[in-house]
């Protein structure tokens, strides 16, 4: 237990994929504006990281790999979560019409968010086996979802100020992930020393 442990702190403070590796920059920048679609936005990745990884692992241990046909890995994954997707889309549409129609554009963007594929492959390069690529999943779907609420936070803030001109947009909303950013670098070793 403690192994799934450090697989999942790793994941949300030294590998998040959006603070460490740049991975899913389009949501994080386009939905971080209000705490409420962010907050809906990261729980749909959550749940879709964890759900890709649940098919995509298996289709690549079992199927493509035997067959000799691990070169049609992102093919097939990037099928495999669309597919995931589009279940949610429908589903959040279903049960949950305000939280769907609050996201807009950026639900569907899932599907191409490199973050989910990106855990998806990472899971399958470091030979997890599929309960350590389920952790290592949610930890990273943790990992989006404390990234998009801290810089919604922050966004909230910045729009209560008045910095100068030459600030205003786009140019204080990268400076201030770029400080979100650094200050996650502080965790790098920590998690590994943290059971020793």
């Amino acid at each position: 237990m403690k192994e799934m442990i450090v697989i999942i702190l790793t994941a949300v403070f030294v590998n998040n994929y959006v603070l460490q590796q740049f991975l899913g920059i389009c949501p994080f920048l386009g939905v971080s504006k209000k705490i409420g679609p962010a907050t809906g936005m990261s729980a749909a990745v959550v749940f879709v990281m964890i759900l890709a990884t649940a098919v995509t692992w298996p289709i690549q241990t079992f199927i493509l790999e035997p067959a000799g046909m691990g070169y049609m890995q992102t093919v097939v994954f990037i099928l495999l979560i669309a597919s995931v997707v589009q279940l949610v889309e429908i589903t959040l549409k279903r049960y949950m019409p305000s939280l769907h129609s609050a996201l807009g554009v950026y639900l569907p963007l899932i599907t191409t968010n490199c973050a989910v594929l990106a855990v998806c492959i990472s899971n399958i390069d470091t030979g997890f086996t599929f309960l350590e690529a389920i952790f290592n999943a949610l930890g990273s779907g943790l990992g989006f979802f404390l990234a998009m609420i801290l810089f919604a936070g922050i966004r909230s803030r910045i729009e209560e100020c008045d910095p100068p001109e030459s600030f205003k947009g786009l140019p204080i909303t990268l400076v201030s992930a770029a400080i979100l950013s650094l200050s996650f670098f502080g965790f790098a070793g920590v998690i590994e020393n943290l059971f020793a």
